[in-house]
């Protein structure tokens, strides 16, 4: 019988060869893949590294107390003029004719909560401007006498000293002015200014506050104005965690935070409306919240002025405390 061999040796040599090409290239693409991951890794660190430094010297230059060292800020042509730095809040300048006094102060405060400046005995100025809630209302639309709806909500009153001009249409000029409008807006608190002062003064109590503030006990309407206005002036921020920040106290912001300070005075431009240390312009600005031509339509400033470039205009609000003043950090017309 012819013997058959098991096994062909041509065969095995190409079977031999092909596995060591194989594995060759195997070892190659390993070589390859290594080589492009330890690139990859390096580029990847080398970014990294170039970002942590780039944050750490803006977190250098921004908690530095010094203002001249801070990047310099993006901003239009039309706001050059009116410009100025954020940082702390500046000492309150009271007007001459209602200057400070501890006194005044009390007595304002206490006319602030006091319900009987209203028509109903039932509204006071703090029923708006609650102070749990970051002394406004959080309401997109306000009520007040009767349960009216008004059109706009309740600003807050935090640092509305710093405020030139109030309401989100800007026709009070000053906090004096302010104070009595709510008092007879027949939607508000819906009582003559004369009448709330009538009811004022037959109260016994009022006669040595007003006595102490103003010298005698004569209680009219332009002093209990003053009076709230004075209160309305010191009710101010503490210090934010900015203000700590920029005093020295690096370590309180975190990477995401300097890099968010730096944007909003750079290249998101937020600072063209909100600068200062009262983080606004104290402009009037028109973004788009009036609903022109729409149901619930507001042309704001325009009521007032009527300028038709005013149309859809509304006071810019501070930034300081938009976390406890919720709807009180954007314009009136936050609708659902």
């Amino acid at each position: 019988m012819t013997k058959i061999k098991s096994e062909n040796p041509y065969f095995c040599q190409n079977v031999t060869q092909t596995m060591k090409n194989a594995l060759s290239w195997i070892f190659v693409l390993f070589l390859v893949v290594s080589l492009l991951n330890n690139c990859l890794n390096n580029t990847v660190q080398k970014e990294i590294r170039q970002k942590n430094d780039f944050i750490a010297n803006l977190r250098k230059l921004y908690s530095s107390g010094d203002y001249s060292s801070w990047p310099k800020p993006v901003l239009d042509p039309e706001s050059l003029d009116t410009f100025s730095e954020i940082g702390h809040l500046p000492e309150t300048d009271f007007p001459k004719d209602n200057l400070h006094s501890e006194d005044k102060v009390f007595l304002g405060k206490v006319l602030f909560f006091d319900p009987r400046l209203s028509k109903s005995n039932q509204i006071a100025c703090a029923s708006c401007h609650d102070p749990e809630l970051g002394w406004c209302d959080n309401r997109t639309f306000s009520f007040g006498h009767d349960r009216q709806l008004g059109s706009r909500n309740a600003m807050t009153i935090l640092n509305v000293a710093y405020a030139r001009s109030l309401f989100w249409d800007g026709r009070a000029g000053s906090l004096e002015e302010q104070s009595q409008i709510p008092i007879q807006d027949e939607r508000e608190m819906g009582e003559h200014i004369d009448i709330a002062a009538g009811k004022i003064a037959k109260i016994k109590g009022y006669e040595i506050l007003f006595e102490k503030a103003f010298g005698d006990k004569t209680v009219t309407k332009d002093r209990i104005s003053k009076a709230i206005a004075t209160f309305e002036s010191t009710v101010k921020s503490s210090q934010s965690k900015f203000d700590q920040f920029i005093d020295g106290k690096s370590d309180i912001y975190t990477d995401d935070e300097v890099v968010g300070l730096h944007l909003f005075r750079t290249k998101a431009q937020c600072m063209n409306c909100h600068n200062s240390g009262y983080f606004s312009n104290n402009k009037f600005e028109n973004i788009g919240t009036s609903l022109l031509g729409e149901r619930g339509e507001d042309l704001g400033r325009f009521l007032i002025t009527k300028n038709p470039e005013d149309a859809g205009k509304f006071r810019v609000p501070s930034l300081r405390e938009t976390a406890r003043t919720g709807l009180g950090c954007i314009t009136d017309l936050c609708r659902p």
